[in-house]
């Protein structure tokens, strides 16, 4: 499908004002719910860039946006919770779902991958709290759109992950996302049909992967990366890992009193 354009890393403006596309009814919202999510992710996430989010803790900093509740399920809604998903970690009930809307090419996103995301895996993952979705979030230009398609190449063959973590290596945004670069990435990523990847990443079906992903992200007002979701809260940037970690914390035990009833012991 057509992807919709793409706006410049210094775009500012929410993309609520961006031409609308078509969504996957399964996870389409009626408009006020919408316009509301819009307005609540535009003051929780497009005042943030990735390098403001960064810079040490001052006062409202490293914190989620306060969510109407029915606005907060409806984001948590995004959640696909799909047990077939190459681009997700974790059980598909787990009572926290993050949802990371992310670009090869940004360097925070990068950070997150490198120094924060490995130890919530352990901590959270592995012990069936949490479930981390991925959203290709493809931002600044082409090479982010080609690495984009070959993260979801890689993954057709169930190496999204190990493409993941080969793509956010310390070195590996230096040298680029060339067409030969993100074959030497499918490479080392365990990837064993090298030429079924670089099909598959020139294909339709990765375009319209890739474009659902983004058009997601642009539907409830994203514009810059690394942007979460957890359990329906936005958080912005490479926050340090004690910040995912009180997020984390709190969705966890309000999905206990949620589905129990009383408060989580």
């Amino acid at each position: 499908m057509t992807t919709p354009p793409r706006p410049s890393p210094a775009a500012t403006k929410p993309a609520a004002t961006k031409p609308a596309a078509k969504r996957p009814a399964s996870k389409s919202a009626t408009k006020p719910v919408l316009l509301g999510l819009v307005v609540v992710l535009a003051a929780g996430l497009l005042g943030f860039v990735s390098y403001r989010a960064t810079a040490p803790d001052g006062p409202g900093s490293g914190t989620t946006a306060a969510v109407p509740d029915g606005v907060r399920r409806e984001a948590a809604g995004l959640a696909r919770r799909d047990a077939d998903d190459e681009q997700a970690l974790g059980a598909t009930d787990a009572p926290v779902v993050l949802i990371e809307y992310a670009d090869f090419q940004c360097g925070y996103c990068g950070k997150f991958a490198r120094d924060t995301e490995p130890e919530l895996i352990r901590k959270y993952v592995d012990d069936g709290v949490l479930r981390i979705e991925w959203r290709n979030f493809p931002i600044f230009g082409e090479a982010s759109e080609a690495a984009a398609r070959g993260s979801w190449a890689a993954g057709r063959q169930g190496r999204f992950w190990a493409f993941h973590r080969a793509a956010y290596a310390e070195d590996a945004k230096v040298k680029g996302f060339g067409a030969d670069r993100l074959r030497d990435l499918a490479r080392q990523a365990g990837v064993r049909d090298l030429d079924r990847f670089a099909r598959d990443a020139a294909g339709a079906a990765a375009g319209e992967a890739v474009g659902a992903d983004r058009q997601e992200a642009y539907g409830i007002g994203v514009t810059s990366t690394p942007s979460f979701l957890i359990n329906g809260r936005p958080l912005a940037g490479a926050q340090p890992p004690a910040v995912f970690i009180r997020a984390i914390e709190a969705a966890a035990e309000d999905a206990h009193v949620g589905s129990a009833g009383n408060p989580a012991k």
